[in-house]
């Protein structure tokens, strides 16, 4: 068998990039536009389409979106809601000002403690339940949250590729490659994707510890925060539960994800109509959902849909196939630094779906196990997304949080955390996978 060749690279594909390329350089740089950007771009895509222009079609659109996605930040936004409402983050939060000794310290704690429970919860939920918490403690320390919301959904990032149930692309290579729960930490006598990405975090770790050296403001004795609500915080963990099992049910309806926030969000809000005797409740706890972050995710989504129907993502995969040479080497260094590049700009879901096939054949070709190229396009995949603050679901998820509490976050803010972070902790996975699994 002979490595892939190249398609034809035709009009209708340099319409889509062209138009892609100038939408994500508007993105970047207009932060405080990048809602109506992405769906002005995704409906340009729907109008070329019905004009003949391209081939792309209001169908093709409506099915790029990630709906599981949607309502799974949806629901988690009112949950949030309910969450800040009971003062829970507040209590967690002067618990935080007791145990460390500085900022610096607390930014990290928090950053290290999403990225423990995005190994197991989605990337987005994880930063929509840790990311008020830090919100409160900056407040209380009077100090710019912005910073600590980056790392944290940074770290969220990180972590996702760590476990079967961590993110949807650790859940597409496990269904493609029948790898069980228990094959993220090891498989064939090897150790596996798990101890790679805990030696990139623990690198990515020191990096922040760097960004951060300045922040040394003490901490200080404040008073007690007294919750009076628990039943908010046990829908939140009712969540973190319910996710995790959710990822073990076989054959398990799409949007299970998505149902599963939006029934929890909606039990929160029936208490809050129960106990606190007023109707408003559902008025109060939508009016807090950043409907915004939710517009410019599904412009995303069918703007990388449109990539893929006419056939970009292919051909860049194929690509990534064709330029090694038929050097093992080569090849893997191409799937992961390739992945880390363009999962800073394209969303990693179908990226990584219509990769996998590619990897696959470029094993075979090359003779080397596929788990290195599995492990490659994961890792890079998935932390490459860091790079930049549309590069995520997760990073727009945070940026819509700070957003709505009054901050603006530029694009260079992110990437002087998330630039230097993502290096370090694909660095350390670059050498381990390739030491591990090159044999």
């Amino acid at each position: 068998m002979s490595l892939i060749s190249l398609p034809v690279f035709d009009i209708s594909m340099i319409i889509v990039i062209s138009i892609f390329i100038a939408t994500y350089a508007l993105l970047l740089i207009f932060s405080d536009l990048r809602a109506y950007i992405a769906a002005g771009a995704a409906l340009v895509y729907v109008v070329l389409g019905l004009t003949g222009a391209i081939t792309f079609t209001p169908l093709d659109a409506l099915g790029g979106i990630e709906w599981n996605v949607l309502l799974m930040i949806f629901g988690t936004m009112g949950l949030v809601a309910l969450f800040i409402e009971s003062k829970m983050p507040s209590l967690l939060a002067d618990k935080i000002i007791d145990w460390a000794p500085n900022v610096k310290w607390a930014i990290i704690g928090l950053a290290v403690f999403a990225g423990f429970i995005s190994a197991f919860v989605d990337n987005v939920a994880t930063v929509l339940m840790v990311a008020p918490i830090a919100l409160t403690v900056c407040k209380k320390l009077k100090v710019n949250p912005v910073p600590a919301i980056i790392a944290i959904a940074v770290f969220s990032n990180i972590e996702g590729a760590a476990t079967l149930v961590g993110d949807t692309t650790s859940i597409m290579l496990g269904a493609y490659a029948n790898m069980t729960f228990f094959d993220f930490f090891f498989t064939q006598g090897h150790f596996s994707i798990f101890w790679i990405v805990q030696a990139g975090l623990l690198v990515a770790t020191l990096v922040l510890f760097v960004i951060f050296r300045k922040e040394k403001q003490k901490m200080v004795s404040i008073e007690k925060t007294v919750v009076t609500d628990y039943v908010p915080s046990i829908l939140m963990v009712g969540v973190v539960v319910l996710l995790i099992i959710a990822s073990f049910i076989p054959n398990a309806p799409a949007l299970i994800n998505g149902y599963i926030c939006v029934g929890l969000m909606l039990i929160g809000i029936i208490w809050k109509m129960i106990s606190k005797k007023k109707v408003s409740a559902i008025k109060e706890t939508v009016k807090e959902i950043d409907f915004l972050t939710l517009l410019m995710l599904a412009g995303i989504f069918i703007i990388v849909a449109a990539l893929i129907k006419v056939g970009i993502i292919n051909w860049l995969g194929q690509a990534l196939a064709a330029i090694s040479g038929g050097n093992a080497f080569l090849a893997y260094s191409i799937i992961l630094w390739g992945s880390v590049f363009l999962s800073a700009f394209i969303d990693n879901i179908p990226y990584v779906a219509m990769m996998l096939g590619v990897v696959t054949v470029i094993a075979t070709d090359l003779g080397v196990n596929p788990m290195l190229f599995y492990f490659a396009l994961l890792s890079g995949a998935t932390l490459g997304g860091n790079i930049t603050p549309i590069g995520a679901s997760a990073n727009i998820a945070g940026i819509g949080i700070l957003r709505k509490a009054g901050f603006k976050v530029k694009t260079w803010d992110f990437m002087r955390i998330g630039l230097p972070a993502t290096l370090a902790a694909v660095g350390a996975a670059y050498i381990l996978i390739w030491v591990i699994w090159a044999h």
